[in-house]
């Protein structure tokens, strides 16, 4: 792996934005490990403007887009074993994509049909979208504990954004993985703004370097660079499966689109600014590279991208098919005895 320099310090990197290698592109994905990690790259920004077109239509209530996030997810999804878990905030569609979430139950969350979404958590080994800012990061550790206490060999992985590293819950997460030794990877995706917040407004310090306060490994990496993010990942992971603890990983990265589809970036964001990112595009930088090595054609690509219209094209049915929920779940879950005037209120107009 190579390293560049920024006003913040050394941050890992393998391919640069032109899709040229600055370091070892060998970080143990076969060519059809890489052919995968570049469809799931592909499927999941498709998927996720199909997901800003429809609540546009109405169809989802609100909408959180990843656009130009997709390296960080699937490069660090692709590093996890099957047993791991993970802990999401509410951007995470890319990662339940390669961990085989069944995406129209999760996509229900943002229909506002069930409340964290329909789909198994255990089954899946992902929990139910979080909305409250870094409580997830929480629940990571809680669950990291109890796996060491079980001897199950698993981790957890813990997906949250700068702005959540300004909460109290990251800080009492992060301590409590490095004292109690919990098998966690704190995967911090620095996007640049916490809604309109800029990092320059957040911290004085790379969020990194917090880890040496804890005691535990840090590592910031080029979060556009998918086969850097999968090898600082694997690495992290490999360590809390060997029982060593924590680490906290800080991928470099940036929100192409708003904070959610009821924000304006445009308000706030100079366009500069987002032109500079959309030149490091993480899914054509390792496009290129594949072409380039001879991974893939030109026409594997044009392949994978009919491929993933199809794909997207049955999700969208499906989610458009789906029915308006009956009123009394609204109730069905709050109380175990109903007073009287909820157990009318599905009846009234």
């Amino acid at each position: 792996m190579n390293a560049w320099t920024s006003g913040s310090g050394a941050v890992v990197r393998i391919l640069e934005p032109d899709g040229t290698a600055s370091g070892d592109p060998d970080v143990g994905l076969s060519p059809d490990d890489l052919r995968e990690a570049l469809r799931l790259l592909i499927r999941a920004r498709r998927l996720d403007r199909e997901c800003v077109a429809l609540q546009r239509e109405g169809e989802l209530t609100v909408y959180p887009p990843f656009e130009g996030q997709e390296a960080a997810q699937i490069g660090s999804a692709l590093a996890l074993g099957a047993d791991d878990f993970v802990f999401p905030s509410f951007r995470e569609l890319a990662v339940a994509v390669v961990r085989a979430v069944e995406l129209v139950e999760y996509i229900q969350y943002h229909r506002g049909t069930w409340h964290g979404g329909a789909y198994d958590p255990l089954a899946a080994r992902f929990a139910p979208v979080c909305v409250p800012v870094a409580t997830q990061i929480v629940h990571a550790v809680g669950w990291a504990l109890g796996a060491r206490l079980d001897e199950t060999g698993a981790c957890s992985i813990a997906y949250f954004g700068d702005g959540s590293a300004s909460e109290g819950d990251f800080h009492e997460a992060a301590n409590l993985a490095a004292v109690f030794r919990a098998p966690v990877v704190l995967f911090c995706q620095n996007n640049g703004w916490a809604i309109s917040v800029p990092t320059q407004e957040q911290y004085a310090a790379p969020i990194v370097d917090r880890a040496a306060g804890y005691g535990i490994p840090g590592v910031r990496v080029d979060g556009n660079d998918v086969l850097a993010v999968y090898s600082v990942t694997r690495e992290a992971v490999e360590r809390a499966h060997r029982g060593e603890g924590a680490t906290l990983v800080e991928a470099l990265t940036y929100r192409m689109g708003d904070h959610t589809t009821s924000d304006d970036a445009a308000r706030y964001r100079d366009e500069d600014e987002s032109k500079a990112w959309r030149a490091r595009d993480p899914i054509e930088r390792f496009r290129r590279w594949m072409i380039a090595t001879g991974n893939v054609d030109r026409s594997g690509v044009a392949e994978i991208e009919r491929e993933t219209e199809d794909w997207v094209r049955e999700i969208r049915a499906r989610v458009t098919a789906l029915g308006t929920p009956p009123r009394e779940e609204l109730f069905a879950f709050a109380y175990t005895d109903p007073p009287a005037d909820v157990r009318t209120e599905p009846q009234r107009g």
